[in-house]
């Protein structure tokens, strides 16, 4: 990057040209400008003298005004003797800046650089880790192959040092040694594999990009590294990000095997048509089975996402290629949001952005369909973005909605820009060619255009005209008619070439008007451009062949003009002809057929878009965008047939030792290598179904809480023979693994239908572990069969009792979402247990205190105000006609009691009955349920019906997404709670209110000082604005400046204590206590703007 950057400054100093020429005026003119010449010198001596000052404020004083001058692109290499000196400075702020500049100018004086050499490797031992830094990217800079030796001791030491900036650099160094002398390859890629194991977010990106310009060819080297990489990526620099993803987008095409379906099928069908029926058979058997995607592709895909969010279009653009040429095709539809959100930039990146579109949006429309009106041409856009627009709304172009865009294309072709009006006219032309029913439209808007005053207009509709009538000739005759009186007027060359060669092709069919265009044509012959010329000899020799009685003599006139004329082409072409039509002796056989030659049946042009041949260029790179091979492009390969081995991603972790580890301490010792390997884990998981993890996996103690899952393929056979007795070990190790599961940034997100596996999954086991969510029901029934006969007795007694609670617990263990990062039950924090399972007892014991939040003086009562806000849940213009709203009525849900219950009124807007609306496919979270409303058979035009419907959102704002369906269509829509309506109210007296908040101190307490007007602090203001955020029942309280409110949380009844205590003057305490920390925090947040403003 360093070096990009040095050269990029070399060339655009622009300012250093000026100064160039200032310097030879000077010479030239030496009155005003001398003057002028001699102050510069002046200067830059008196910069030499204060570098050479003993005072380090002068120096540094010195040092800001040169790297000022490098800054604004002016030539500040004469100072380099001076500068060089002070490389030796004490004063680590002169050092920096000498430091700046010499990485500026050590390749152009690389002979006064090399006399400092010592002092830049004494400073590759500096304290201060940016000048050790600074020290390796001169070093780095100073381009004589006799110091690669010292650059490559260099690079190994800063690879090892202790700052991630030094290895930063050392990262960047390798490719500049590399571009230096290619021999040091083997060398450099041991450094760079060393610097593939870091694992800071610093060194990421650097290293990628040697990579890349080093061995991008060692695949091998990424294997280890690449569930690192992906779960890295969110928190690299954004530079690296785009570095990192193209580098991942390779790799995936190596490794997994394509998630393209529709693709197989239609290769297989083809095959088929040719095998016997046995091999026929049994590619359709192939074909059948299921393709399940490969974990770690699924890793880097899931982590990818929330990059399209980014603020830099590079990074947006690489996840979006990513997606295009790695993911399934029903989900690369994501990024066609980010992508038309990037049209919002300048300039440049409208145009990158909108080449890219332009190639996706022709294998697949339906990506950017919802966003036609993004495309829309603006009159400020460049005439490049414009004719990009067009291009995309072509390939967008659809029975639909031609009409509009036809509408549109109307307005484009009087624009002032002619050459975007040119572009319009051809857009319309390739409309008419692609969809049939508009093409009668088309041709006749481009004749009416042919009336047009601008010429420019006139012949690019000629042009069109001309491909249009080679596809249905037959047909139209008039507009032939039409045209061949244009010949007058036009004078565009190709616009009369394109008539003239019309009207010879269709000779036949206008035998009066041919002659006498011919006639018109050979009077102004000799001042026609050579294009027309040619087309006139070709006219000229059509009706030779089909009408010699009238025209024999005058092109015999135009074939002797053309003998003698300037341009060769006509004189060849001439000589050709006459030899052809003209029989004498001399003449061979193919005169017999000149009629066949000259007049046989010419294939239709095929309008296609510039576009199309793009797609075998990686999106975003710079061959896509120039459709050229480009120096350095890396290609993508095509899809494996079988995936390679996966296993080779697998990490090896050094097992400290067999016996049962207590599992809190486990967690506490590898807590720090843990952090980024979870959703490793639980991406390798699914392929270690097969292997019977029954409840032994890498959930155990004695896998002492490994960050890597690759081990519980190789131990699970020693694991399993040692589960009788570590089950109360591995019980507390899951608790402990779900916690730090949720504070490593919540990566452990699966796909609903892993969720619904799961659950199945705890009903018929025992099985909690939330790890193997991607298994499949058949390993689900052999882990219930290993489980049941690994049983201990008094494990069966305590089965039932524990299972209720632990299924509980299980739902909420399974939550991802940031508001669950702290809510356990207190069930699910039993420390390492000594004895093999939990007794009777003990178990009873903590089921009590699974109920100690609801005490007896607590219970639910009826909410003191229902808002009447609904919320749209599918827009009539979304749901084709089907209109959908939903809100929270505050009652007690029917379907369960730890589901939140909510009404959704469904209107039919449309004029027609709307047939069997019911709810499609779920997709929910892990842990979230629903309960879904009965289908209904029809809504008649405007009605409209209500119906009910129970989500359990686990405590959790987190959304709940599923499709809702008619006869025809299926919508997606998502329910999103607000924090208020998660919650029940409770009435309680103000002695256990203070009782329960006395227990709900320290973490359990949130608050916040309040500021508002006076009138906002009465008692009826507080408690209409309180009750309307949340479902909360008021406490009374014995004192006028205290406000109390309880409420529990819907799925695990824990307490929601909310006082509102008024202050002197026009301040108040809002405090919130609850052990449901998150959902507290977030009700604070959005309680504190409503009772602060009037």
């Amino acid at each position: 990057m360093s070096s990009n950057s040095f050269s990029y400054n070399e060339q655009s100093g622009g300012g250093e040209a000026t100064e160039l020429g200032q310097e030879a005026t000077s010479t030239i003119s030496p009155s005003g400008a001398f003057g002028l010449f001699s102050s510069d010198l002046k200067k830059n001596e008196d910069l030499k003298q204060m570098l050479e000052s003993n005072k380090d404020s002068a120096k540094l004083d010195a040092m800001k005004r040169i790297v000022g001058m490098i800054a604004k692109g002016k030539n500040a290499s004469e100072l380099f003797p001076a500068v060089v000196k002070n490389v030796a400075s004490k004063n680590i702020e002169i050092k920096k800046l000498v430091y700046v500049y010499l990485v500026r100018y050590a390749e152009e004086q690389q002979d006064l650089a090399l006399l400092s050499i010592s002092t830049f490797q004494r400073a590759l031992k500096d304290p201060n880790q940016l000048i050790r830094a600074s020290a390796l990217r001169v070093l780095s800079s100073i381009r004589v192959p006799i110091i690669v030796p010292i650059m490559m001791l260099a690079i190994k030491e800063a690879s090892a040092d202790l700052s991630p900036y030094v290895r930063k650099n050392a990262a960047h160094a390798i490719q500049k040694l590399y571009s230096l002398d290619p021999e040091q390859k083997e060398m450099l890629i041991e450094v760079i594999e060393k610097l593939l194991k870091d694992k800071s977010t610093l060194v990421a990106g650097s290293v990628v990009m040697a990579f890349e310009e080093v061995c991008p060819d060692r695949i091998d080297l990424i294997h280890k590294n690449y569930r690192k990489l992906c779960n890295l990526l969110v928190d690299v620099e954004e530079w690296g990000q785009v570095v990192i993803i193209h580098m991942l987008t390779r790799y995936a095409r190596t490794q997994f095997v394509s998630p393209w379906k529709e693709g197989d099928e239609l290769e297989d069908n083809e095959k088929n048509f040719y095998e016997s029926d046995d091999d026929q058979k049994e590619k359709t058997d192939k074909r059948k089975k299921p393709y399940t995607m490969d974990p770690d592709h699924r890793l880097l895909i899931r982590n990818t996402k929330p990059l399209l969010q980014s603020r830099n279009a590079a990074v947006v653009m690489a996840v979006a290629q990513l997606y295009w040429h790695i993911s399934p095709k029903s989900e690369a539809g994501i990024i066609s949001k980010s992508l038309v959100r990037l049209l919002r930039s300048n300039r440049e990146v409208q145009y990158i952005v909108l080449q890219n579109i332009a190639t996706m949006s022709i294998q697949r429309k339906g990506m950017f369909e919802p966003y036609l009106k993004s495309f829309y041409v603006r009159s400020t856009d460049p005439t490049m973005i414009k004719t990009l627009k067009l291009e995309i709304l072509t390939n967008l172009a659809n029975e639909a909605n031609i009409s509009t865009l036809l509408r549109e294309f109307q307005t484009y072709v009087k624009s002032q820009d002619k050459q975007f009006a040119a572009a319009t006219i051809q857009t319309i032309g390739r409309c008419a060619t692609n969809i049939l029913e508009v093409t009668d439209t088309c041709l006749n808007g481009l004749v009416c255009l042919l009336s047009n005053r601008d010429e420019i207009v006139v012949a690019e509709s000629v042009v069109v005209i001309k491909k249009l009538l080679q596809m249905q000739p037959v047909q139209h005759g008039e507009i032939i008619k039409h045209m061949a009186k244009l010949l007058d007027s036009i004078t565009v060359p190709v616009a009369r070439a394109s008539i003239l060669w019309l009207i010879g092709e269709n000779c036949e069919r206008v035998p009066k008007i041919a002659p006498d265009v011919l006639r018109k044509m050979a009077k102004s012959f000799t001042s026609e451009d050579d294009l027309v010329k040619l087309q006139i000899l070709n006219l000229g020799a059509k009706l030779y062949l089909t009408n010699s009685k009238q025209t024999k003599l005058l092109t015999q006139y135009i074939l002797n003009l053309g003998k003698y004329d300037q341009n060769y082409d006509i004189r060849d072409r001439t000589r050709f002809i006459r030899q052809l039509i003209v029989p004498n002796e001399k003449s061979g056989a193919l005169s017999k057929y000149a009629k066949k030659i000259f007049l046989a049946q010419k294939p239709a042009p095929l309008l296609e878009s510039p576009f199309k041949d793009r797609d075998h260029f990686q999106l975003g790179t710079l061959s896509h965008t120039l459709n050229i091979k480009a120096t350095g492009y890396l290609e993508l390969s095509n899809w494996p047939e079988v995936a390679p081995d996966p296993s080779v991603r697998n990490v090896e972790v050094i097992e400290l030792a067999k016996e049962w580890t207590p599992a809190g301490k486990a967690k506490q010792e590898n807590s720090a290598k843990k952090f980024y390997s979870e959703s490793e884990e639980e991406e390798d998981s699914s392929d270690s179904s097969s292997d019977s993890e029954s409840e032994s996996g890498s959930e155990s103690g004695e896998q002492g809480e490994s960050g890597e899952e690759g081990d519980s393929n190789e131990d699970s056979s020693e694991d399993s023979s040692s589960e009788q007795d570590s089950e109360s070990g591995r019980e507390s190790g899951l608790e402990n693994k779900r916690t730090a599961k949720r504070n490593s940034k919540a990566k452990g997100k699966s796909d609903s239908e892993d969720g619904e596996k799961e659950n199945e999954k705890s009903k018929t086991s025992d099985s909690s572990n939330a790890e193997s969510s991607s298994i499949e029901d058949s390993s689900s029934d052999s882990e219930s069969e290993s489980e049941s006969e690994s049983e201990s007795e008094s494990r069966k007694v305590t089965q039932e009792k524990e299972k209720k609670t632990k299924q509980g617990r299980t739902l909420l263990t399974k939550d991802v979402s940031l508001l669950d990062l702290d809510d356990f039950n207190p069930v699910s924090t039993p420390v390492a247990l000594p004895t093999p399972a939990l007794s009777p007892s003990l178990m009873a014991d903590l089921e009590g205190l699974n109920l100690s939040t609801s005490s007896s003086v607590i219970s639910v009562s009826t909410p003191v105000f229902v808002p009447t806000k609904t919320h749209v849940l599918l827009h009539r213009m979304s749901g084709k006609g089907l209109a959908a709203h939903y809100f929270f009525p505050r009652q007690p849900c029917i379907f369960g009691d730890k589901m939140v219950s909510i009404q959704i009124t469904l209107n039919n807007t449309t004029d027609q009955k709307i047939e069997n609306i019911h709810i499609g496919e779920k997709k929910l979270p892990i842990g979230l349920k629903m309960h879904v409303f009965n289908p209904i058979d029809s809504l008649e035009p405007e009605g409209s019906i209500t119906v009910s419907m129970g989500i359990d959102f686990c405590d959790s704002t987190q959304t709940a997404s599923f499709q809702l369906c008619t006869k025809d269509d299926c919508f997606s829509v998502n329910i999103q709670p607000p924090v208020g309506e998660l919650l029940l109210p409770v009435a309680m007296s103000e002695k256990d209110f203070k009782k329960e908040q006395g227990m709900l101190t320290g973490m359990n307490e949130t608050s916040a000082v309040i500021i508002a007007a006076p009138q906002n602090f009465t008692p009826s203001v507080i408690f209409q604005k309180v009750v309307n955020i949340a479902n909360v029942g008021a406490v009374p309280s014995g004192q006028d400046n205290i406000h109390r409110f309880a409420a529990k949380t819907v799925h695990s009844g824990s307490l929601m204590l909310v006082t509102v205590e008024l202050k002197e003057g026009s301040t108040a305490q809002l405090i919130i206590n609850t052990e449901k920390t998150v959902i507290g925090s977030v009700l604070l947040r959005e309680l504190k703007p409503v009772l602060s403003q009037g």
